[in-house]
């Protein structure tokens, strides 16, 4: 069986960290525009007090994203700030003059024209810049990796987008659409991966992640001691640190960076202990279709490498693990349906809380009864059959 594999940030820190960008102001603007969607209501926070008995730990809370806007998960909370942001910009208004009212308005579609915003994804990105592109009366264009499940793509193509399977990886379908973006009259690329030249954007995505870790902060009503957050390209985990950070200035939280072990672009850049990015390239076969992507975002890193405390590269069967145990969970708790990518921090915490392997990761982390330990599940069932393929059959169907 494969092993999952850790390493603690020694990196040396620099200063051009980019924490303002998550600063509580920010993400405030980002979750008064969510706010006045007709359709939001806070998502879960589930307190799993049976399993936290069972492990001798202080609390494990789990904020459940399946009840996102009926989408089941939480991407389109930054796809649609920053296509806020980038409406405000092009009309010279603060964002926060944009309600969900005026987003969604004729008048708004006149002043702004014909629009295309394009992006890559495995879905739950895309399907949510889809759908925002929709409230606006706007075209979206989507383009899928290789391996992609057809019901991902038939979602994204119900929301009214031109959606497509291309036969290549995640990073290459964010270069071609980067150029297709680029190459079209009103066309925007939206996309939480950021490089040179490419950061504007991808900075206000990770300002509407904001909205749901200011959610979670507010639910808990405390400091968690540990904080568990899975990583793709690292927009999440830097919003969720990036955020965390700013709201507990100099107040020590353990922060944990979960990653599958087939796209651990972010575990080996910290391996290397220089501060620098490390690539991972080619095929990604994980079930982990939400975290495949081998080329971090330059923002987030800055972000990470500074802040967080741990990186962790996971076998598919650590995700396979937390699915399984959050679908079944002890006594009374409440049951979290999550998918393959929202899974896979439960599935850690458990193994290191029952494998002896493990044992010296729990030690570095001082997990004990004290311990209030946060984490986010990013997606429900977005590919039901093959959820049901992993909880009841314990198969596992790889994307690549």
């Amino acid at each position: 069986m494969e092993q999952i594999k850790w390493i603690e940030n020694k990196m040396v820190h620099t200063n051009g960290d980019h924490l303002s960008i998550m600063s509580v102001d920010e993400v405030q603007k980002a979750k008064h525009f969510h706010e006045s969607f007709p359709m939001y209501n806070e998502t879960p926070l589930v307190a799993l007090n049976h399993l936290a008995d069972f492990y001798h730990l202080g609390g494990i809370y789990v904020k459940d994203e399946s009840y996102r806007f009926g989408l089941n998960a939480f991407k389109v909370l930054g796809g649609s700030f920053a296509m806020a942001k980038h409406i405000a910009k092009q009309l010279g208004k603060d964002v926060g003059e944009l309600d969900y009212q005026t987003f969604t308005s004729k008048d708004l579609k006149k002043q702004l024209g014909e629009v295309t915003f394009f992006t890559a994804t495995d879905g739950n990105h895309g399907r949510g810049v889809a759908w925002a592109a929709r409230q606006l009366g706007q075209k979206a264009v989507v383009y899928m990796p290789k391996g992609t499940q057809q019901i991902r793509l038939e979602n994204i193509q119900k929301e009214g987008a031109t959606a497509t399977i291309e036969e290549v990886n995640y990073d290459e379908c964010v270069r071609l659409a980067s150029a297709h973006a680029n190459r079209t009259p009103g066309g925007v690329m939206v996309q939480d991966t950021a490089w040179e030249g490419y950061e504007e954007i991808p900075a206000w995505i990770m300002q509407g992640y904001g909205t749901m870790a200011m959610e979670a902060a507010s639910q808990l009503g405390k400091k968690p001691t540990h904080i568990f957050v899975q990583a793709g390209v690292g927009s999440l985990a830097g919003a969720v640190q990036g955020y965390f950070s700013n709201l507990y200035p100099n107040e020590e939280i353990t922060t944990v960076i979960v990653e599958s072990s087939k796209a651990d672009c972010l575990y080996k850049s910290a391996k290397a202990g220089d501060g620098n990015i490390r690539i991972v390239t080619g095929d990604m076969p994980t079930i982990m279709a939400g975290l495949a992507c081998g080329e971090p975002n330059t923002i987030s890193w800055e972000i990470l490498k500074n802040n967080s405390s741990f990186f962790v590269s996971c076998p598919d069967w650590v995700a396979a693990k937390g699915m399984c145990m959050l679908g079944a969970p002890l006594k009374d708790d409440t049951r979290v349906i999550s998918g393959e990518s929202g899974a896979v921090s439960m599935g850690l915490l458990a193994s290191i809380m029952e494998i002896e392997e493990m044992k010296s990761l729990k030690q570095a982390l001082n997990l004990d009864e004290h311990s209030v330990i946060l984490m986010f599940s990013t997606e429900g069932d977005t590919d039901p059959e093959h959820y049901r393929d992993v909880v009841w059959n314990h198969k596992m169907k790889l994307s690549f």
